[in-house]
């Protein structure tokens, strides 16, 4: 054999397995991309079902559990969608529930502290929840999310508790 007929075949195949590595691999990262966007999206969920509960509690005093549970199980995906910050917003909404059990414990606390504290807590999940909707959802999607729960998407920006702000 000469190697001239043999150099074309050596090069080909070359570019061939790059090729097909190369091609691989944007396609494994398309799909971690896709389980992040969706462990994103359970979060937010979650998030939205335990900001219900937080208002429920703060406006009639009714403290039932919060969830947690997507969250400690997509907590890796999360982490690869989300940047530093954006993950500690996050985390800090989780890290509530902690005083909140608190508060749920304790019954000689004055109703306007427990309404305070309520407040801030809501106020974590807000923020928590526009970073993830930001993240998440295409543009149209979290305006159809937004829409739905008949909420404004910035209420944390302005410095309102989802609590207040009127459907």
């Amino acid at each position: 054999m000469e190697m001239s007929a043999l150099l074309p075949a050596i090069i080909g195949s070359f570019v061939g397995v790059m090729g097909w590595l190369l091609v691989g691999l944007y396609i494994q990262r398309r799909q971690f991309q896709r389980q992040a966007r969706n462990a994103a999206k359970a979060v937010y969920f979650e998030l939205d079902v335990n900001s219900s509960t937080i208002t429920v509690a703060r406006e009639h005093g009714l403290l039932a559990d919060l969830d947690r549970s997507s969250f400690e199980r997509l907590l890796p995906e999360l982490a690869t969608l989300l940047n530093a910050v954006d993950l500690q917003t996050v985390v800090e909404a989780y890290m509530t529930h902690a005083g909140y059990r608190q508060l749920a414990s304790r019954g000689d606390l004055p109703v306007e502290v427990r309404r305070a504290a309520l407040g801030a807590f809501l106020d974590a999940h807000a923020r928590a929840l526009d970073v993830l909707r930001t993240r998440a959802f295409t543009d149209r999607e979290a305006q159809a999310v937004t829409a739905r729960a008949g909420r404004q998407p910035d209420a944390a920006a302005k410095g309102e508790s989802l609590a207040r702000v009127k459907p």
